[in-house]
């Protein structure tokens, strides 16, 4: 069987390809890949410090105090004092947002398995056995001590 090799350039132009088909997958959905995440963040993380957020998500603090707003706005956030010091705002995931979040990826699971469905068994068994290595390539991020950019 003939390695192939991996090309960052070609790996970063499938990338951007993919997010731009989840993004016009969720173009119904109404909320940025930003919120997206910082929702996805809070769910599976636990409640933040806005700066804490503001870093995980690679935005300033500024914006994400505005994101923040926006989602407690919406009823999909909510600012509670730190149960240790009183002074600390945490951003807390209401079940509202998670029920969001969990509609926005069983839209987006049902639309990925009809265009699965359209791929040969071979791809869509390639695609299969890519999400683990995509996975640690994202967990890979958390520890890389370089700067990051979009």
């Amino acid at each position: 069987m003939t390695k192939i090799r991996l090309d960052g350039a070609a790996l970063a132009g499938g990338l951007e390809r993919v997010v731009s088909l989840l993004r016009r997958l969720a173009a119904g959905d109404r909320i940025s890949l930003t919120t997206a995440d910082t929702l996805r963040t809070l769910d599976t993380g636990g409640p933040c410090r806005i700066s804490e957020l503001a870093a995980l998500e690679g935005v300033t603090q500024p914006a994400m105090t505005q994101l923040v707003s926006r989602l407690e706005h919406d009823g999909l956030v909510e600012r509670r004092s730190h149960p240790d010091d009183a002074r600390v705002v945490m951003v807390h995931l209401t079940a509202a947002g998670a029920e969001r979040l969990q509609a926005r990826r069983e839209a987006r699971a049902r639309l990925l398995d009809e265009l699965a469905g359209r791929l040969s068994g071979d791809d869509r068994d390639a695609l299969a056995a890519a999400l683990p290595a995509l996975e640690r390539l994202v967990a890979a991020q958390t520890t890389y001590s370089g700067s990051t950019t979009t």
